[in-house]
C-alpha cells in the first residue's frame, strides 16, 4: 500500500502513461489510405511450429505509397508469412513473387474510413477507463492514508493528493484524444 501522497501520484502516473502508450502502438497498426510497416509489423507467424513476429523474420519496406514489400531472411518461410497475413484482419491478399512477397494497399472507401475511425475512438475510449482504473485505485490510496499508523496526514493534503491525480486524468485523457485526433486525420485524408 501506498505510505504517502508523492508514491500514489507516481504509480497513477505510471499507469496512464502505459494506457497512453498502449492506444499509440494500438493505432500505429490500424489501416490508412498509405502503406506502413506498422501494418504488418506485429503479424505472428508460425515459424517451424513457434509464433514468431514478422519483423524478425523479414525487411519490411514500403517501395510505392500503395504497396508494402516483405523480403524474407529465410526463403522458406514465404508460405508460413503469406498464411499468417491472411489469417490477420488486414483484409488484403499476398502476392508471391520470386522471394518475396507484395502487399496492394487498396484504396479505402468512405465507409471503410468512418468504420476505421470508429474503432480508433472506441480504442481511446477503452483506454480511458483504464486511466479512470487508475485514478479511482489512487484515490482509495489517498483515502487510506488519513487512516494511516504512525504517519499522519491532514485533509488539505489528501484533497491535494486528489486534485492532483485528477489533474493526471485530465492530462492522459487529453493525450489520448490528440492521437485519436491525429490517426483520424490519417485515415480521413484522401
Amino acid at each position: 500500500m501506498s505510505t504517502d501522497p508523492e508514491t500514489i501520484l507516481l504509480e497513477a502516473e505510471e499507469h496512464m502513461e502505459k494506457a497512453v502508450e498502449y492506444l499509440k502502438g494500438e493505432l500505429r497498426g490500424v489501416r490508412t489510405g498509405r502503406a506502413s510497416t506498422a501494418l504488418v509489423e506485429f503479424i505472428t507467424v508460425d515459424y517451424y511450429g513457434s509464433p514468431t513476429g514478422l519483423k524478425a523474420l523479414a525487411a519490411i519496406s514500403i517501395p510505392e505509397p500503395s504497396q508494402i514489400l516483405i523480403k524474407p531472411f529465410d526463403q522458406t518461410s514465404i508460405a508460413a508469412i503469406k498464411q499468417a497475413i491472411e489469417k490477420s484482419d488486414l483484409g488484403m491478399a499476398p502476392v508471391v513473387e520470386a522471394k518475396q512477397i507484395r502487399l496492394n494497399i487498396p484504396a479505402l472507401t468512405k465507409d471503410r474510413r468512418q468504420q476505421l475511425v470508429g474503432h480508433c475512438k472506441k480504442l481511446s475510449e477503452q483506454q480511458k477507463v483504464v486511466i479512470r482504473g487508475a485514478r479511482r485505485d489512487a484515490n482509495k490510496h489517498a483515502d487510506a492514508l488519513g487512516k494511516q499508523d504512525g504517519q499522519h496526514f491532514s485533509e488539505d493534503q489528501i484533497a491535494d493528493c486528489k486534485d492532483s491525480i485528477q489533474e493526471l486524468v485530465k492530462k492522459y485523457e487529453s493525450q489520448l484524444d490528440v492521437s485519436v485526433e491525429t490517426k483520424t486525420k490519417e485515415i480521413m485524408d484522401i
